[in-house]
């Protein structure tokens, strides 16, 4: 991706979407880019079998609607009144959120999304596996922000994991617009492929579109989870961002995700810049 113009976050009315929020904001700020908030939820009236639900019900579901969309709002607000006018743009989606939120994102040089919070029902009763969905169907590259209490988001450190694949250079060109403004990169290039030397390779890459790495990380991958230990890297190195594939495919109607992007999504403590 040469620059980062159109940015879609989604917003829910979990009090981790603020955090989003100002992670889109300072992005827009600093590349010059439009970010659009787009609200997206299931209806909780959906939740009912068809003419189970009383009026009583669906007027007291309703309520709760609007309450959470107006706590969504008002989170908003208070982000965009300290932001550049014209940066953000709130957004309700109709109908169906999930689908709804996946065909607005192919609009998107970049999709911000908060990291899945099992047994957290704010999120507005959206499918567990919607990051997941919008992971492999919208075809874009995505910000996944982990749901712990972190600081704003201007990484000095970042890490890429790096594998000759299709998933993992999508993830690297959609990262070089923020990997320019890093002041410190590390490349862990673990394959099982002993492939000889080319004319071009990762660093190569990197230095030609004015990324400088500090180190690449080459070798075999560690012995245990692939996903835990690129993680153990990020700490070591004090890395703010993680950029990687990723892998996974749809299965009769659930999504089956590569173990090491499950178990990054799972335990992740900075945000993920993913691609499929």
């Amino acid at each position: 991706m040469s620059a980062l113009k159109s940015i879609l976050l989604h917003l829910d009315a979990s009090p981790r979407s603020a955090p989003r929020l100002q992670i889109a904001a300072g992005l827009a700020h600093d590349h010059d880019a439009h970010v659009t908030a787009l609200y997206a939820v299931s209806p909780m009236l959906g939740r009912f079998p068809l003419n189970d639900a009383t009026a009583e019900t669906a007027d007291a579901l309703r309520d709760i609607e609007q309450a959470r969309q107006g706590a969504a709002r008002a989170a908003f607000d208070a982000v965009a009144a300290h932001t550049e006018a014209g940066r953000l743009e709130w957004a309700v989606a109709l109908g169906d959120g999930e689908r709804e939120f996946i065909r607005q994102s192919r609009y998107a040089d970049l999709v911000v999304l908060g990291q899945p919070e099992r047994g957290n029902d704010s999120t507005g009763s959206l499918p567990p596996d919607f990051v997941e969905g919008t992971l492999i169907e919208s075809g874009r590259p995505t910000l996944v922000v982990p749901y712990v209490a972190m600081p704003p988001f201007a990484p000095e450190g970042m890490v890429v994991a790096w594998k000759n694949t299709r998933e993992c250079a999508r993830a690297l060109a959609a990262a070089l617009p923020i990997l320019r403004r890093s002041g410190e990169v590390h490349v862990a290039a673990w394959d099982d492929e002993m492939v000889e030397a080319g004319p071009l390779d990762v660093e190569a890459y990197l230095r030609l579109h004015g990324v400088a790495c500090r180190r690449v990380h080459r070798g075999r991958p560690p012995a245990g989870d692939v996903g835990d230990a690129l993680l153990s890297l990020v700490a070591d190195v004090s890395a703010g961002l993680l950029v990687m594939g990723a892998y996974g495919h749809s299965r009769a109607r659930e999504w089956v995700l590569g173990g090491t992007t499950r178990s990054v999504l799972a335990s992740m403590t900075v945000p993920v810049l993913m691609s499929h």
